[in-house]
């Protein structure tokens, strides 16, 4: 019997990002199974149109993959926008608190229309912390119409060793852990984020450990030579990936500062690039030993793998890391930061190094490690894609979550 789902999400395909690539791919798993799937979301690409308004073009709604129907609002912008909004968010009521925050994509068509559906529905699925606007949209939809509400929250833990860090309380204020409390079903990537979410006060009842997966034919099979010589780089140079939205909170400038003037070591940065990226790359150089490529389309992601020699990702904003999944698909060791989700999915000294968060001069070390050491890297690459068929299987990731959906639906739900 097919399902019929709604996905609730600040930003959607094109728009570049892993919850949204992981939604996409929810989505395209649910129609395989013969379920219809209603996507509602922002139009904004960038993340600084979730606040400007800038629509995305054609715009209005339309039709996504096979079963997919695509419901894009524009978000709303007015003059002060932050401030009033910042002002407005005091008022301790929660839901309030989470649909007027200043980062939200605040969409009031979105919730108007939640209001007015009436077609077919199982359940309501939503992600991702902390943009609460369609969070609680999804949940005004799924306790009007009295179906599950599943809430996929990617948590970032920040670095586990500092009791005040910034990016964990940013995801722990008291509106988002009121909204975890409502769903029904709280899906977690690693062992950290659910004994976060623990915590917090969920009932591990309510929790699945989920844990996501890597097709390796989208990300590998790229052209190392094409690759090394767009970047201007010799064979035997040692060559560090990094794929994110380059930014202070991904690490980017922190990998800038521990590779400065590093002997034979080249660093290209791919991925879009965000204020605070531009800041650090003022600060530090000269940069001759670093390639910048911006948003990489699916065969340059594939050159890009094929053509580094190590990737890092010292992250603080990162619940799983999915690109750590795509760097050992293509035998590529990782570094990363012991903060978030990565710091569980690496294993330290075998498949990569985990670096405590914020040390750039043994984030320097580890990378100089490797660079020296090319057997060492080898074989952590290859351990790490041995790993793949085993622990980061995408089947059984989706497949749990359609199977919650049953579940749910089967045991039937309270009245709103």
């Amino acid at each position: 019997m097919p399902l019929h789902v709604a996905h609730f999400i600040h930003r959607y395909p094109p728009a570049v990002g892993g919850a949204e690539a992981y939604f996409a791919r929810l989505s395209d798993y649910h129609a395989a199974c013969g379920d219809d799937v209603s996507v509602w979301t922002s139009t904004a690409v960038e993340l600084r149109e979730m606040w400007t308004g800038t629509p995305l073009s054609p715009g209005g709604r339309g039709v996504g993959g096979e079963g997919e129907w695509i419901r894009r609002y524009r978000p709303f912008a007015f003059p002060l926008r932050r401030y009033v909004l910042k002002a407005l968010s005091l008022l301790p009521v929660r839901p309030w608190q989470l649909l007027t925050a200043p980062s939200n994509p605040v969409c009031p068509g979105m919730w108007r229309d939640v209001h007015r559906f009436s077609g077919p529905l199982d359940a309501v699925h939503a992600t991702a912390f902390p943009y609460g606007f369609p969070l609680v949209c999804g949940l005004r939809l799924a306790r009007r119409r009295r179906v599950p509400f599943l809430l996929t929250p990617f948590l970032h833990l920040g670095d586990p060793l500092d009791p005040l860090d910034r990016t964990r309380r940013q995801y722990t204020t008291p509106q988002l852990v009121w909204l975890l409390k409502q769903a029904d079903r709280v899906f977690v990537q690693t062992p950290s984020e659910f004994a976060l979410a623990a915590k917090l006060g969920v009932p591990e009842s309510k929790l699945v450990l989920q844990g996501l997966g890597v097709e390796p034919s989208e990300c590998t099979g790229g052209d190392r030579a094409k690759a090394r010589t767009a970047w201007g780089v010799a064979e035997d140079t040692f060559v560090v990936g990094h794929l994110a939205n380059n930014s202070v909170e991904k690490g980017t400038v922190d990998l800038l500062a521990a590779t400065e003037a590093a002997e034979s070591m080249h660093v290209v940065l791919a991925g879009p690039e965000m204020p605070n990226f531009t800041w650090g790359w003022n600060k530090f150089g000269p940069w001759e030993d670093v390639t910048r490529l911006g948003v990489l389309s699916e065969p340059a992601k594939r050159d890009f793998f094929a053509g580094i020699d190590a990737f890092c990702l010292p992250s603080r904003t990162d619940s799983f890391g999915l690109v750590l999944l795509e760097a050992w698909a293509n035998d590529k060791p990782v570094v990363v930061y012991r903060a978030g989700g990565p710091a569980d999915v690496v294993r330290d000294g075998i498949d990569g190094f985990v670096v405590p968060c914020g040390d750039k001069a043994e984030l320097r070390a580890k990378l100089l490690q490797l660079a020296t050491d090319r057997e060492l890297a080898r074989k952590m690459g290859e351990v790490g894609r041995q790993r793949l068929a085993t622990d980061f299987d995408w089947d059984r990731s989706l497949r749990l979550v359609r199977e919650r959906i049953i579940s749910l639906s089967a045991a039937g739900h309270p009245p709103a």
